[in-house]
């Protein structure tokens, strides 16, 4: 995670592949490229050819966005590192990304947060008063969330060696269901919800940079969900089926809501059939999208949760989220479904179906 630049012809190009390449005279071997941090198909690559082969346990091979650990499985633990260029930006900034991101990461195992850490590796010549504007923004952002943060780390690394701040947040949380989220939860004839619009994260950041020449009013939607989540579990508990209709739950941060879907639609051995109407993209998005070629199915976003739930829980669990603060534009967007396994059928307004398959390469870097 540095900036300096590649020596004189040690390029990589956007097809190179994570595995191959020879080690011999005139080449250079294998390379990380910038699409191996996605969120799509490389970065899945990348994190089980290297990280899952070496670090192999049952825990972390679930690939889970939080590891649930004993014990009785009640304790979530989750771990993320942030990036993001530039460190503000409309709707949020570095400081409440880190924080929102970790206590989302813990929702997904349904874990009411008990307590962060926060590492900072800061380049020389930081200005102290941006540093304590963005540390204010993460303190405001854990209160709301209301998980402190108790221990930490600081780093300054010389000039050129990051850029700016990086920060690395870890979580603990306590689960408060008593049976097991995930792929495996899931089941043919479950409802698919999605908490709100998508793709509004990644143009803020896009329109920040100011790389290209339009403007956008696009805010972020960074924000911490634990309150959407545990709505969606109390609604869950009261409906036919009790807790156990809460199946799955995901924030489709890189890689967007396609990624999610698809990886879901993998690791279930099922289909899901998603309509296109049914996704809230705002205006201001969609017109991004067209101009540039993006598909906001692909985008990231750092607020927003996908959910999936028995099919009787479903009406009562989209009522509850749509009365969190940050759940109003919540939807049941599918189901899922025994046909086509493994793949996400889109219906769109046309009556056709399209397969969503996950992005690869970098759309858009740096943005979390």
């Amino acid at each position: 995670m540095t900036s300096r630049r590649r020596p004189a012809g040690d390029r990589v190009t956007a097809g190179a592949p994570l595995t191959g390449g020879g080690s011999g005279p005139g080449t250079s071997g294998e390379r990380v490229l910038l699409g191996h941090g996605s969120g799509g198909k490389l970065y899945r690559d990348l994190v089980k050819g290297v990280f899952v082969k070496a670090f192999a346990n049952p825990v972390l091979e679930r690939l889970d966005d939080a590891a649930a650990l004993s014990p009785q499985g009640r304790i979530a633990f989750t771990t993320d590192s942030h990036v993001v260029q530039p460190l503000h930006f409309p709707g949020g900034d570095i400081g409440r990304l880190s924080v929102a991101g970790t206590v989302n990461d813990l929702a997904t195992a349904a874990a009411r947060p008990l307590a962060l850490a926060a590492a900072f590796i800061i380049e020389e010549g930081f200005a102290l008063a941006d540093l304590r504007d963005l540390c204010a923004s993460a303190a405001a952002t854990a209160r709301e969330a209301d998980v402190p943060i108790v221990t930490g780390d600081t780093k300054v690394v010389e000039r050129g060696a990051a850029d700016g701040l990086f920060i690395t947040t870890t979580g603990v949380g306590e689960i408060v269901v008593a049976h097991e989220l995930g792929a495996a939860a899931v089941r043919a004839g479950d409802a698919v919800i999605l908490s709100g619009g998508v793709g509004d994260h990644a143009v803020a950041i896009l329109a920040a940079r100011g790389q290209f020449a339009f403007s956008a009013d696009v805010r972020s939607d960074c924000a911490p969900l634990w309150g959407l989540v545990e709505a969606a579990v109390g609604a869950a508990r009261r409906a036919g089926g009790g807790e156990e209709a809460l199946r799955f739950l995901r924030d489709p941060t890189r890689g967007g809501l396609t990624t999610v879907l698809a990886e879901l639609a993998e690791e279930a051995g099922l289909g899901i059939e998603i309509e296109e109407d049914a996704i809230p993209v705002s205006p201001a998005v969609r017109s991004v999208c067209d101009l540039l070629g993006y598909d906001p199915l692909t985008l990231a976003n750092e607020g927003k949760m996908v959910l999936v739930v028995a099919p009787e829980a479903a009406d009562a669990v989209v009522a509850a989220v749509q009365k969190t603060q940050y759940g109003r534009e919540a939807r049941r967007i599918g189901f899922v479904t025994a046909a086509h396994p493994g793949r996400v059928a889109l219906r769109t307004p046309f009556g056709t179906r399209r397969v969503l398959d996950m992005p690869v390469g970098e759309l858009l870097p740096r943005i979390c």
